[in-house]
């Protein structure tokens, strides 16, 4: 049975793919995770990873989505009947909600800085914004709030639909995302001492990559692609089977790697110019902004502005992760939409509180070193988005038909035999491969290997 919801056109989903895949992976995350993991290496890693695994993977849930017209848990059950590789599809539901869990805590402190903003709470002469962020969030019945504004928004969009919602939001929000960046830009290369941060950004320098870092830009190039947690299978379940799928991968992919050198060319240059430190961590991108704003005339105003531009691209990312978890459980039947986006918003906010905490209440509760927001996103973005990955490669290669997988791929494709090989090569025996060695080197268990040999 065909899903009764589809994209109205090819834009709309590539706007909507692209929101989610930008959002809070290449804007918030990107800059501070090169920050701490060696700057311009990690983010040539990050590209590499992106280019010759994330394409893939991408155009490999588009395929089955698009195939099946299904949703992620049925979609794997279409195609292979009687048997538990649906369970890549609940791997990926599970996935999305932690994940959402505490995005959503990032999501509310946006919130709360867009409104300190519209009363010129943010910019003052001569303030630490480092002391700022800490003491917003580390205010616990502040950031619930916020947490829960930013998961009302999202749960009100998703329960809309697919056209009238998620499509219809998209289309205005990503285009202004870009034009306010170049601004954002602009004046952040005007600054003093900017070029030393454009150079840490973008010349590589290798003596500081270590094998976690290897890890880091490979879960972070799945994290900014959404690839991995089986968003792209339900995103393209409602492409029209008329639609050639390469293009549009081409488009996601080419947008996110310019909105994450858009992001770093907006942040690293500013942080060197004010004397910051890029390893700031999650709240690199709090403190960085309003530095850069105070700069400008009207920066207040400016600053508000990319503020909201910025809640609007982590809410692109926000509704896909809520999609899939929604489309899972009401399987095409959209009269039950609305009330299962509510009841499952409710759930995510109450999991996702310990995050929100992090920073306060729950300040002093670590897991191997690492607060519950940390640990968190560690074990989404390292260990359960490489593992869908790991599965969603196996699947694709060994479960369906090599003649059916080409026909679907090259469908209203200029591209031939040879380009549909080469995919298949990268899904069948490199992809699985390097997620195995990496994953090896950063435990450790790696080395122990060699020392036997």
């Amino acid at each position: 049975m065909q899903t009764k919801e589809q994209w109205s056109s090819k834009i709309g989903f590539i706007l909507s793919a692209a929101g989610s895949a930008i959002g809070v992976g290449a804007i918030w995350k990107l800059p501070y995770v090169t920050g701490i993991s060696g700057g311009g290496a990690f983010f040539l890693l990050f590209i590499l990873f992106s280019l010759f695994m994330g394409f893939p993977l991408l155009l490999a849930e588009f395929v089955i989505g698009r195939s099946t017209q299904k949703e992620a848990i049925s979609a794997y059950r279409s195609l292979a009947p009687n048997t538990n590789w649906h369970w890549i599809g609940k791997l990926g539901v599970f996935t999305c909600f932690l994940l959402l869990s505490f995005y959503s805590v990032i999501g509310g402190w946006i919130v709360i800085y867009i409104t300190k903003g519209l009363f010129g709470g943010i910019i003052t002469e001569g303030a630490d914004y480092g002391s700022v962020f800490n003491i917003t969030i580390g205010n616990p019945l502040l950031v619930i709030i916020a947490q829960f504004v930013f998961l009302a928004i999202t749960v009100l969009v998703v329960a809309k639909g697919i056209q009238n919602g998620i499509e219809k939001v998209n289309k205005v929000l990503m285009p202004a995302l870009f034009g306010l960046f170049i601004v954002l830009i602009i004046r952040s290369l005007t600054l003093d001492n900017a070029m030393e941060g454009v150079k840490f950004f973008l010349a590589p320098d290798f003596s500081n990559i270590t094998s976690e870092s290897i890890l880091f830009a490979m879960g972070q190039a799945f994290f900014s692609l959404s690839v991995g947690v089986s968003v792209m299978v339900t995103y393209s379940s409602y492409l029209s089977k008329k639609e050639n799928l390469i293009q549009p991968a081409i488009s996601i992919v080419s947008m996110n790697l310019l909105i994450a050198l858009l992001a770093g060319l907006a942040i690293f240059p500013a942080v060197f110019s004010l004397g910051l430190e890029p390893a700031e961590g999650p709240g690199l991108l709090f403190v960085v902004l309003p530095a850069v704003f105070d700069q400008i005339v009207f920066g207040e105003v400016f600053l508000i502005g990319f503020l909201a531009l910025f809640l609007f691209a982590t809410l692109t990312s926000a509704f896909s992760m809520l999609e899939i978890i929604v489309a899972a459980i009401v399987k095409g039947k959209t009269e039950k939409r609305t009330k299962y986006a509510f009841i499952i918003g409710a759930l995510i906010f109450i999991v996702g509180i310990p995050s929100a905490l992090s920073y306060s209440i729950f300040a002093d509760i670590l897991i191997f070193s690492k607060s519950l927001f940390d640990s968190a996103d560690y074990l989404v973005s390292n260990i359960l988005m490489p593992l869908g990955v790991l599965l969603i490669s196996i699947f694709i290669s060994h479960k369906i038909e090599k003649s059916t997988l080409r026909e679907e791929l090259l469908q209203h494709s200029r591209l031939g035999a040879t380009a549909f090989n080469i995919w298949f090569f990268i899904m069948k025996f490199i992809i699985p491969l390097v997620i195995v060695v990496v994953f090896l080197d950063a435990t450790g268990i790696l080395d122990k290997i060699i020392a036997v040999f």
